[in-house]
């Protein structure tokens, strides 16, 4: 399915698809659009059951979100992006890279894991969402996503952070848990050809950085990266740091 989108950048420029977290829509991109778009043409997306694309019941997979991806680039004319990818954002883009490697440039993957569990964890978020929606989860989420110190010195933009999450419509956030509680990306990585770049947050509570170190690991050739004082919206956190380390990687 293709799904709420926009486009930024020159029109001529290198293809990079942002693929968001878990309760995110395009906008936690924001900290990186002025730069990113003054060098590649820059395409965001709400992910299926996020924001303001559709949402379609059941639960999602690895390879529906995936497809998605691959059907937004077909749309768009793009044989062939960097890819970007946070969170469940990351996990897509390590699917890409698996599994559709003539599509994907450079890699980036951030505050991401190949293996997320326990499973059951992700069935009682989803059963939680779906019984009392996704602002039942939203303040715990947010506490993971920033630093208490973030928290304290950013109050209004960890309160549209919240609200973002809060947002998510609860079949689409449930959906998307399904697809994390299933993933194993573990014997995928070695297959990965696409230069990449982990990033990691030093404070992530959620994916910490052990779990980057063993993407980098089984990645050929990829390195590992951590951001100080960053949870798990790194890129949000510390968004210049992060914006200087992506463009990085993708220049190569």
């Amino acid at each position: 399915m293709i799904g709420h989108h926009r486009v930024d950048g020159p029109p001529e420029a290198p293809p990079l698809l942002l693929i968001n977290s878990l309760g995110a829509d395009l906008s936690m991109w924001e900290p990186q659009m002025p730069a990113l778009s003054r060098r590649f043409r820059v395409i965001r997306y709400d992910t299926r059951g996020h924001g303001r694309s559709a949402v379609p019941p059941g639960r999602y997979s690895l390879a529906d979100l995936g497809g998605d991806a691959l059907d937004l680039l077909d749309h768009l004319g793009a044989a062939r992006a960097h890819v970007c990818g946070l969170s469940l954002g990351g996990m897509t883009a390590m699917w890409l890279a698996a599994y559709a490697p003539e599509r994907v440039g450079r890699l980036v993957l951030c505050c991401t894991s190949a293996l997320l569990g326990p499973p059951s964890s992700w069935a009682e978020r989803a059963a939680t969402v779906r019984a009392r929606g996704t602002g039942a989860v939203a303040d715990t989420v947010v506490a993971r996503w920033v630093t208490p110190e973030f928290a304290a010195l950013c109050p209004d933009e960890t309160r549209r952070l919240r609200d973002m999450i809060a947002a998510t419509p609860a079949a689409g956030y449930a959906g998307s848990c399904a697809a994390i509680e299933e993933m194993d990306l573990r014997a995928d990585l070695p297959r990965i050809a696409a230069p990449t770049l982990v990033l990691a947050g030093a404070d992530d509570p959620a994916t910490p950085p052990a779990h980057g170190g063993a993407i980098a690991t089984a990645v050929p050739g990829a390195r590992l990266a951590v951001l100080d004082r960053a949870a798990h919206l790194a890129t949000y956190e510390r968004p210049a740091e992060a914006t200087r380390l992506i463009l990085e990687a993708l220049d190569g």
